[in-house]
C-alpha cells in the first residue's frame, strides 16, 4: 500500500532469512536465482521508469562534481572504458526488460516453511526500471563475486545454454555495475552527513573496476559481443 500525502508505502512482511553469498553461490541456488530473475523479465509489468546504468553514472557524476566528490586519479580513464563498452553495446541492442538493478545479497531472502523449501523473494525496488536483462545477471555476479564457471552456469539456467555473446555482454557490463556502486560512494563523500566510510567504499569499487577492465579478455570480449 502506498499512504498519500505522507509517502509511506506499506508491504507484506516476509517470514524468512537471508541466504549467505558461499549459499546463494551454489548450483542449486544459482538456478533458483536465474530463475527468480527471468520470472521478472518476462512476466513483469512494463515499468514506467528506465535504469540506464550509463546515463546513471552521468547523473552521479554531477551531482559529485556539484558538491565536491573525491574522485580517483584515473576517472578519465575509467570513463573512457565506459565509453567504449556503451558505444560498443549500441551495435549490439536489446529488447528492454523490467529489471530490479540492485541485486546485492541483503536484496535475497529465502521465506521459511516449515518441511518444504521457501521461495526466494527480491526486495528494495527502488532502482527498478526497464533496461538491459544482462545488466541484472552481470550486477548479480557483481555483488556475489562469481567466477567464470559460475557466470556460465548462472548463463545457461537463465537462457539455456551460455552463449559466447551472452558471456561477453554480461564480462562488459559487470565493471559497469561495478563504476556504478563506485559512483554512489563518491557521491555520498560530497552531500551524506553520516559518518560512514564513503570514501573506502568507493574506493573498493574502484579497484574491482580497474581489475575487470584490463582483463586481457577485454578486447576480445568488445568484438564477440557485436
Amino acid at each position: 500500500y502506498f499512504i498519500e500525502p505522507e509517502n509511506y508505502i506499506v508491504t507484506r512482511f516476509i517470514n524468512g532469512r537471508g541466504i549467505p553469498p558461499e549459499v546463494i553461490k551454489q548450483p542449486d541456488y544459482l538456478t533458483r536465482v536465474a530463475r527468480k530473475i527471468r520470472l521478472f523479465h518476462v512476466r513483469g509489468p512494463k515499468l514506467n521508469g528506465e535504469f540506464n546504468v550509463f546515463r546513471r553514472v552521468e547523473m552521479l557524476t554531477k551531482v559529485s562534481r556539484s558538491n565536491n566528490g573525491r574522485f580517483p586519479f584515473d576517472f578519465d580513464w575509467i570513463m573512457q572504458k565506459m565509453k567504449e563498452v556503451e558505444t560498443t553495446l549500441s551495435k549490439a541492442p536489446f529488447t528492454p526488460a523490467p529489471c530490479h538493478d540492485d541485486l546485492l545479497n541483503l536484496n535475497w531472502l529465502e521465506e521459511e516453511v516449515p518441511g518444504e523449501i521457501g521461495e526466494i523473494r527480491l526486495l528494495d525496488w527502488e532502482y527498478a526500471g526497464m533496461g538491459d536483462p544482462v545488466y541484472d545477471l552481470a550486477n548479480f555476479c557483481s555483488h556475489h563475486r562469481l567466477n567464470d564457471d559460475q557466470v556460465r552456469f548462472l548463463l545457461n539456467e537463465y537462457f539455456g545454454e551460455a552463449d559466447p555473446k551472452h558471456f561477453a555482454r554480461l564480462k562488459l557490463l559487470w565493471p559497469m555495475s561495478e563504476i556504478h556502486e563506485a559512483m554512489w560512494g563518491t557521491t555520498q563523500t560530497g552531500i551524506s552527513k553520516l559518518e560512514e566510510d564513503f570514501q573506502g567504499y568507493a574506493d573498493l569499487w574502484f579497484g574491482r573496476v580497474r581489475q575487470h577492465v584490463t582483463d586481457p579478455r577485454w578486447d576480445q570480449w568488445l568484438k564477440v559481443v557485436q
